[in-house]
């Protein structure tokens, strides 16, 4: 059954104490973002001043199931800590993942975090869409977008980005564009696999992206086959150049179809210089084309 009404916050249980970690349940660590970078740096923090603050979570069972501080737990391994403090958010998990997520601004939970522990409470704890929006304080649309972003991933997307194998937020900006369709989300997920771990910039995830989704059969094929110095590396300055401007054609050229019938372009300034530039363009409509054509028709595959 649903959990009942929770709307207030639930009070810790006791002041933090010491716990072995051999008592951390550790059902919910796939639920949180792993990030290299920022355990190392906490790493060092913890091995200078010792753990300064209490990992968190609710008991059940006996066992302290861990809901917050899983960077700090992983950091204490590898210290060779046998405890850490540890501080309880009651006896229920969907009250403490509720707490959480009232409070997620001040505990950092990313916008994909907030959507594994939102999909919990509805597919595991049956909670409805309106219910999580009343006990976590936020609109239906809030937790109907952050739920929308966790379904549309697949399960093999989900585990590279929590990993840390792919950056979510080029997953967010980049790639999310493409899973629209369920085709995009079948190739979404394989640019993923084929690109996942090795340490690309955003830019270069979106340079991968442009060719992956955008280009030749035959690019898809050198990316999915690992071959990513090829498209990264395999162009000449003048070549690159010529790419962004492709790339900046191809934007504004979207940009203009949808907003030219836009009601607010009335203005008579307005129609008359944009009468001088359509003129231009048109004018060398033609030309254009052909040469986007002849260097279309020059990247088939042979």
């Amino acid at each position: 059954m649903p959990p009942g009404p929770m709307n207030a916050l639930p009070e810790a249980d006791h002041a933090p104490s010491e716990v072995e970690l051999t008592s951390l349940d550790l059902r919910y660590e796939d639920c949180r973002l792993k990030q290299a970078a920022i355990e190392e740096k906490l790493l060092g923090s913890i091995a200078e001043r010792g753990m300064e603050a209490a990992v968190e979570g609710v008991e059940v069972a006996g066992r302290h199931v861990l809901l917050n501080g899983f960077k700090r737990l992983r950091c204490a391994r590898k210290l060779g800590m046998s405890s850490v403090p540890y501080a309880s958010l009651g006896r229920d998990e969907a009250v403490g993942i509720i707490a959480l997520l009232r409070a997620s601004q001040a505990r950092s939970l990313s916008i994909l975090e907030q959507a594994a522990f939102l999909d919990e409470l509805k597919r595991a704890k049956g909670m409805s869409v309106g219910q999580i929006a009343v006990e976590v304080a936020r609109s239906k649309a809030w937790v109907s977008l952050r739920l929308g972003l966790f379904s549309e991933m697949s399960v093999a997307v989900r585990e590279k980005l929590f990993a840390g194998a792919f950056p979510v937020r080029a997953y967010l900006y980049t790639l999310r564009p493409f899973t629209r369709v369920t085709a995009g989300r079948k190739l979404v997920e394989a640019f993923v696999l084929a690109v996942s771990g090795r340490n690309l910039s955003a830019r270069e995830i979106e340079q991968l992206a442009q060719g992956y989704f955008r280009g030749p059969a035959a690019l898809r094929a050198e990316i999915d086959q690992g071959k990513l110095a090829l498209v990264l590396e395999g162009c000449g300055e003048f070549e690159r150049g010529m790419l962004r401007e492709l790339e900046a054609a191809d934007r504004s050229m979207h940009r203009v179809r949808k907003g030219s019938e836009d009601p607010r372009l009335s203005s008579g300034p307005f129609h008359a210089q944009a009468h001088v530039w359509t003129g231009g363009i048109l004018r060398g409509a033609d030309g254009f084309i052909a040469a986007v054509r002849r260097l279309h028709d020059r990247g088939r595959p042979t």
